[in-house]
C-alpha cells in the first residue's frame, strides 16, 4: 500500500511551535466534515521521524478519522499531507486493520499472506522468502505458517497481520486498535514484537487506540485530542527507555504520564 522532566507542561501545538527537527509527516489546514458537520477545520499536525506516536481522545473525536486520512484511506475535504516532502503515492506505508479477520486473505496461507505486498511490488521470489524467513526469525514464529488464516487463533492472526505491513519495509507504519480483540498474553508479546520490530527498522509508527494504557506504553508521544470540532489539546512526551517490559506500567514515570493523560482526557471530557 502506497506516522523525563519531573512535571509534564502542557506542549504547543506544532502549527504554534517552532521546529527543531524535521518532522517525518506534516499536515496542513486539513479540514474534513461528516453530514455538514465539521470534525477537523484547519487542523495542523507534525508527526517525529522514527517515533510511535499513539492518538488519544474523547470518543467521537476522530481518532481513526485522523490517521484514515493521513493514510490515504479517507479523503480529505481540504489540506496537505507530505511524508519527508513527498506525497503519499510516492511514500511505502503498512497498515494494521483492528478487524484482523477480514484483513487476511482467507484463500493463501499465512506466510502467503505475509508475502503477498512483496509479490505484488514485483519482488523477485528468492527475495520474497528471505524476507519472510527474516520476519519469521524477528518475531520469533512457533505457529505453522502453513496454515490458512482461519485455522490461526485471533493473536496469530493479528501477528501476521503486523508481519504483512511490516513485510515491504515501510517508512510510516499505522496501526488501528493493535490490541483490542487480543487476550493479555498476546498483548504483552504483541507489546514485546512491536517494540523489537521498531527498534529493528526505525519506522515511523502511528497508533490509534481506546485503551489508555495501551496509548502510553508503546508511544515516545501521546497526541491528546480535543471533542469535535477536533484540536490538539496536548502533545505529551513519554521518554523512559525501551524495551518497555511489562513490568513498566508500575514504574513511576509511566504512573505519572498515564495520569496526566488522564488528567487531560476528563478535562476535554469535561469540556
Amino acid at each position: 500500500m502506497s506516522a523525563v522532566a519531573l512535571a509534564i507542561e502542557p506542549v504547543v501545538p506544532p502549527q504554534q511551535a517552532t521546529a527543531t527537527a524535521r518532522p517525518h509527516v506534516t499536515v496542513r489546514g486539513l479540514c474534513k466534515s461528516f453530514a455538514g458537520k465539521p470534525l477537523y477545520t484547519d487542523f495542523n499536525l507534525d508527526l517525529p521521524r522514527s517515533k510511535i506516536v499513539s492518538i488519544f481522545g474523547p470518543n467521537g473525536c476522530g481518532k481513526s478519522t485522523l490517521m484514515n486520512m493521513i493514510a490515504g484511506l479517507i479523503p480529505l475535504d481540504k489540506g496537505e499531507i507530505l511524508f519527508d516532502g513527498k506525497t503519499l503515492k510516492e511514500t511505502k506505508i503498512g497498515y494494521v486493520f483492528q478487524n484482523y479477520r477480514d484483513a487476511l486473505f482467507p484463500w493463501i496461507t499465512a506466510r502467503d499472506n505475509i508475502a503477498y505486498p512483496l509479490r505484488r511490488q514485483g519482488m523477485k521470489e528468492p527475495q520474497v522468502q528471505a524476507r519472510v524467513d527474516e520476519l519469521i526469525k524477528l518475531f520469533e514464529i512457533r505457529f505453522d505458517l502453513a496454515r490458512y488464516p482461519y485455522e490461526l487463533s485471533g493473536g496469530q492472526m493479528q501477528t501476521v497481520c503486523i508481519m504483512r505491513a511490516l513485510a515491504p519495509s515501510p517508512e510510516v507504519m499505522f496501526l488501528d486498535e493493535p490490541f483490542s480483540a487480543l487476550d493479555f498474553e498476546m498483548t504483552l508479546f504483541i507489546r514485546e514484537k512491536l517494540q523489537e520490530a521498531h527498534v529493528a527498522t526505525g519506522v515511523t509508527m502511528v497508533i490509534v487506540s481506546h485503551d489508555l494504557e495501551d496509548a502510553v506504553f508503546l508511544a515516545d508521544e501521546i497526541l491528546l485530542l480535543t471533542r469535535r470540532p477536533t484540536s490538539i489539546a496536548e502533545i505529551v512526551p513519554f521518554t523512559l527507555p525501551r524495551p518497555r517490559l511489562p513490568e513498566t506500567t508500575a514504574d513511576p514515570e509511566f504512573v505519572r504520564v498515564k495520569a496526566h493523560t488522564l488528567e487531560v482526557f476528563r478535562r476535554e471530557m469535561q469540556a
